[in-house]
């Protein structure tokens, strides 16, 4: 069996995120096929993937080589996400098959992240991140995306960089060998609710209330806010519905400070009269108690606004919601919310549309839940995580590297790495984006001056007055 390492950069434990989701259940899914050790952030808590699993688990020290460096030297292949080809450089210099995950659009959601910035200096960290992430589309031989919109987007990164080549499109004219579809999946076993979670549990919340859930974080991607004023509307009509967002602190310490709109949502819910009344929000749950959560819920919220993020995401919550069956109001645009569409699994309304969603959740709310259930079924056998790796599954069982990697590791020229052409052009864009970065450091460093000077001229105006007002 070949030898797999799997590295999750997110923690595991009780409560997890979606990539950790996403890491724990490929580990379980690609066990029986491979001999599999994942490797997991130390920062996870102690007793994290405590029980009996079919794959060894080792801990891994973030952007510290030696911590993973033995368990690199006795795999076949790697897989890892695609951030992680710049935050540990060293694997592309690991002699066996790199598989890169890139389910995750980075750029699209770093420009959210840095927003709050001035523009000065996310130009000076955008060229710094753009240079990090040339290195994941150099170094793989297999890439894994989220969906065929996802792809197409891919296929174009690795164009821009040289790796869809004469000697790639001879290994397979699909490119489906270089870079193919693993979603998130569903697991195959139904939801169990063990001991109630939210429903008489959380004070204001009534077992017999109905409950509309926002799963996951609040990213200043996604759109709580129409969510909230939605709500605003239809407890006019519904005086016992709640909505919850159980889930605005991320488990992982090292996103603890990333912006979200957690703040500004607790703060309209506040104005609106609806904090603790109808809008909830919690910490973050134990992942064994999101079954019982989704089973507990009468309605489901996906929304955001019209951006490239959305374009690119696939929402890992929306599949847990089709996993217990649950109605869902999601916003156009994404590809999750095409399978929302396509089988009728819930609404789907236009950006920011208030009335629209409020409507939505009225007519889930009104409607038996066992109306959609075929269309349910239906999807559930769609899109387990068994058929979603199973891609991935083939990849392991039959690893190959691609050509033009497989060419530089021969010595061989007319590949990406090595060819002397291609590697001038690399050095004049490095050049180029060196002289970038330092000018716009430059010009950050101008700004600060500025800014001093103005402050203390500031000063030395308010000494001269107080002088004056003394004498």
């Amino acid at each position: 069996m070949t030898r797999v390492l799997l590295i999750s950069q997110d923690v595991m434990g009780k409560a997890m995120a979606g990539p950790g989701i996403r890491y724990f259940n490929l580990a379980r899914v690609l066990a029986p096929h491979v001999q599999l050790t994942l490797a997991i952030p130390d920062t996870s808590p102690p007793d994290a993937l405590a029980g009996e699993f079919a794959f060894e688990v080792v801990r891994y020290t973030s952007q510290q080589w030696p911590s993973l460096a033995a368990a690199a030297a006795q795999a076949e292949v790697i897989i890892f996400p695609s951030d992680l080809a710049s935050e540990m450089p060293q694997l592309s210099e690991v002699p066996v098959c790199l598989v890169i995950d890139g389910y995750d659009p980075l750029l699209a959601e770093w420009l959210f992240v840095q927003s709050h910035e001035p523009l000065e200096a996310q130009q000076a960290q955008w060229h710094e991140r753009m240079r990090l992430l040339t290195r994941q589309y150099l170094v793989g031989d297999f890439y894994l995306c989220a969906s065929e919109r996802q792809r197409d987007w891919w296929l174009g990164l690795l164009e821009a960089h040289g790796r869809i080549s004469p000697r790639t499109f001879r290994q397979d004219p699909t490119l489906r060998g270089l870079i193919d579809v693993v979603p998130f999946g569903l697991s195959s076993a139904a939801p169990r609710h063990g001991r109630p979670v939210i429903k008489g549990v959380w004070n204001g919340i009534g077992v017999d209330d109905k409950l509309v859930l926002w799963g996951g974080g609040l990213w200043p991607w996604l759109d709580p806010l129409t969510a909230i004023r939605a709500i605003d509307q239809v407890r006019h009509q519904r005086q016992n519905v709640r909505l919850v967002f159980p889930g605005t602190r991320h488990p992982n310490p090292i996103l603890a400070g990333l912006v979200t709109y957690t703040q500004v949502a607790k703060d309209l819910a506040a104005t609106l009269g609806l904090l603790d009344r109808h809008v909830f929000f919690g910490d973050w749950l134990p992942y064994e108690d999101w079954p019982g959560v989704l089973l507990e819920s009468d309605v489901a919220l996906s929304l955001h606004t019209d951006t490239l993020e959305a374009r690119l995401a696939f929402r890992s919550r929306i599949l847990e919601y089709i996993w217990a069956g649950l109605p869902t109001v999601a916003t156009q645009g994404d590809a999750t919310s095409d399978v929302i569409a396509q089988m009728d699994l819930g609404v789907v309304v236009g950006y920011q549309h208030v009335d629209a969603v409020a409507a939505a959740i009225v007519t889930l709310l009104d409607e038996p839940r066992a109306l959609r259930q075929p269309q349910f079924t239906q999807t559930q056998r769609e899109l387990t995580w068994e058929k979603a790796a199973a891609p991935l599954i083939a990849f392991c069982q039959h690893p190959r590297r691609a050509a033009d990697r497989a060419d530089r590791a021969q010595g061989e020229s007319g590949m990406v790495a090595g060819n002397p052409f291609y590697e001038a052009q690399g050095q004049q864009k490095q050049a180029q984006f060196t002289a970038e970065l330092e000018a716009a450091r430059q010009e950050t460093r101008e700004w600060q001056e500025l800014a001093q000077r103005y402050e203390q001229g500031r000063f030395m105006k308010l000494m001269r007055w107080i002088k004056t007002g003394r004498t």
